[in-house]
């Protein structure tokens, strides 16, 4: 444990919205393992890609605004896209915002289109 944001996961938070940063920031001082932000906010063209590529389902995404990131884990240095690293840094996720009193989603707890590096805003308290 303890483990710390590189310079490209503090690149990639640029312009995300300051409570979101504050809640990866304390997650990856608690999370039982390492990961890295792959992205934060995002451009509309990017966003289009993503669409286009059938790696999201809305053009409508909280990654335009800044209140959204998509985390990718770190096992023997090397990215890991399997499920049960994805609930452990959810549990740091939830944990650190619960602590901030930040309210946040993990797209790992949708009905539909389950997305496991994908943390957001809730739309509730943080409409835009």
């Amino acid at each position: 444990m303890g483990y710390k944001l590189g310079q490209k996961s503090l690149s990639n938070l640029k312009g995300v919205h300051p409570d979101l940063v504050k809640v990866v920031k304390r997650a990856i001082e608690i999370t039982e393992c390492d990961f890295t932000i792959t992205e934060g906010l995002r451009t509309k063209e990017r966003q289009a890609q993503l669409l286009k590529e059938k790696k999201t389902t809305t053009s409508n995404s909280r990654h335009l605004t800044g209140h959204a990131v998509d985390l990718a884990v770190w096992v023997d240095n090397t990215v890991s896209w399997e499920w049960k690293y994805y609930y452990q840094i959810a549990d740091a996720m939830k944990k650190a915002a619960s602590e901030l009193n930040v309210s946040i989603d993990w797209g790992g707890d949708w009905k539909k289109f389950k997305d496991g590096p994908h943390f957001e805003l809730t739309w509730s308290k943080y409409p835009k």
